[in-house]
């Protein structure tokens, strides 16, 4: 059965808060390997649900679990490192969030029904807010708080699109179950103005999660307060769990006929958020933050290419994979430099090639990765997204586009090579530890890999997805 993959993370994030420091980190490995391998089986043997009607393996679910169960493995053993030398209040709780956190986004992955795709969404905002709370400190109350009451509006608002989703189905006159599975199949027969009213909040509630603009401001400051693993969680992870509850409603639309809304109201979400990332990018303060903003305009690049269709989608499907791998291994790698200098502040930092040469490495390698340069799998994302924007006629569309590109990568630019080359404030005494180094290099180098080759199996799984929305070549 598919649910023992959310079950076993919720059973040892209850155990985790029992455990003593020193087991709870191993815990914390542990259930990170049991719960690769068990998504590894998961591509071979494909076990049905014991709850059919709730849960599904689904291509583009498929695609997102991996991503995470990767993800975790690397980030939870670069935890117990980054956990000896930073100030982590409460271990216990940290590490049972974080596997709590774990089994949330998986039961996100595996959903087919569309209110426990909305209860796992809404589980992911709760299980992951006590670790942005970690330092304890009052500006990271406030950005919790931020964080939980922003994200919960946006999740009511997910809510009452999913609502009137089922109404669609009513004025239908259908008796259809809620599950997305069914939805698609039986969508012609569906209420049409429902069905448009249903995803527009479905968009704004589940992008609010997801980090689109306008609705993106908790990210930058969760990000900001968040310890490093738990960033790379939220960018490279959390924000994916929101794209799927969006892609499978836009997959509802397509199915009924109503790509071109659905397409058009993805499209300007994206437009929009990568112009708020470059326009606030450029003059950024803080690492951290840079990397938040970077995130939303990945995201934003993502709804593009979902929602122009055709060739589009399958960048985006290759941007969200990249972007996950990346994005993770430069939050990772800013823990390191915040432990080196102590500071969030881009002025006090410098000469990063000097004093943390490993560290520089990845920290540029991952610049270069997520500014779209090749040999990085972003580039290809991106490229195939510009194509598909022109094949469609949206020749307005991609010159924004690519302008935005050209002044993020110019900002992005700019910052990195103060931290990397300019004088630094203090001498750095830092050691890299292996267990803070290889883990950002492992994700660095699946990119590169999955850039050149992509294995069939894998390949034949984004192809469903993206035939899924009505993309292809």
């Amino acid at each position: 059965m598919v649910e023992i993959l959310f079950l076993v993370p919720f059973l040892t994030g209850v155990l985790s808060f029992f455990l003593p420091s020193k087991p709870g980190r191993s815990m914390l490995v542990l259930t990170g390997a049991i719960h690769f391998v068990l998504t590894l089986v998961l591509w071979i043997i494909r076990p049905g649900a014991l709850m059919p009607a709730y849960f599904m393996v689904t291509p583009e679910g498929l695609l997102s679990l991996s991503v995470i169960s990767l993800l975790f493995l690397l980030i939870s053993i670069y935890t117990t490192a980054y956990i000896e030398s930073a100030h982590i209040r409460n271990e216990k709780v940290f590490i049972g969030s974080m596997l709590l956190f774990l089994s949330t986004m998986t039961m996100v992955t595996l959903s087919d029904h569309i209110m426990v795709m909305w209860i796992a969404i809404e589980s992911t905002t709760l299980a992951s807010a006590p670790l942005i709370y970690t330092s304890g400190s009052p500006k990271s109350l406030e950005t919790t708080w931020k964080y939980v009451f922003i994200c919960s509006v946006g999740i009511a608002m997910a809510l009452l699109g999913s609502v009137l989703i089922s109404l669609a189905v009513d004025a239908g006159g259908e008796n259809v179950p809620m599950s997305f599975s069914a939805l698609s199949a039986q969508a012609p027969r569906l209420d049409s103005m429902w069905l448009k009213a249903g995803f527009i909040f479905i968009l704004v509630g589940y992008g609010t999660k997801m980090g689109l603009a306008p609705m993106h401001t908790w990210l930058p400051d969760a990000h900001s307060e968040a310890p490093s693993p738990v960033s790379a969680l939220l960018s490279g992870v959390l924000l994916n769990c929101a794209y799927l509850g969006i892609f499978k409603t836009h997959k509802i639309m397509v199915s009924a006929g109503l790509a071109d809304f659905s397409g058009t109201l993805l499209m300007a979400f994206g437009i929009v958020s990568i112009l708020a990332a470059a326009t606030f990018i450029l003059k950024q303060g803080e690492y951290k933050r840079l990397l938040a903003y970077s995130s939303i305009e990945n995201m934003g690049i993502i709804a593009f290419g979902t929602g122009l269709g055709g060739i589009g989608v399958y960048g985006a499907i290759l941007c969200l994979i990249h972007h996950s791998l990346i994005k993770s291994s430069l939050f990772l790698t800013s823990g390191n430099i915040l432990l080196g200098y102590g500071n969030r502040l881009i002025v006090q930092t410098g000469n990063l090639a000097g004093q943390m040469p490993k560290t520089f490495v990845a920290f540029f390698a991952g610049f270069v990765g997520i500014s779209g340069f090749p040999p990085f799998g972003i580039f290809m994302g991106e490229l195939l997204i510009i194509v598909g924007a022109f094949r469609t006629g949206h020749t307005i569309w991609a010159g924004i586009f690519i302008a935005s590109l050209c002044i993020i990568v110019a900002g992005f630019v700019n910052q990195v090579m103060r931290i990397s080359f300019d004088d630094a404030p203090k001498t750095v005494n830092f050691k890299e530890k292996a267990r803070l180094i290889w883990p950002q290099f492992t994700l660095l180098a699946t990119s590169v890999v999955l850039s050149f080759w992509i294995p069939d199996v894998v390949y034949l799984e984004i192809v469903n997805a993206v035939v899924s929305v009505g993309g292809g070549f």
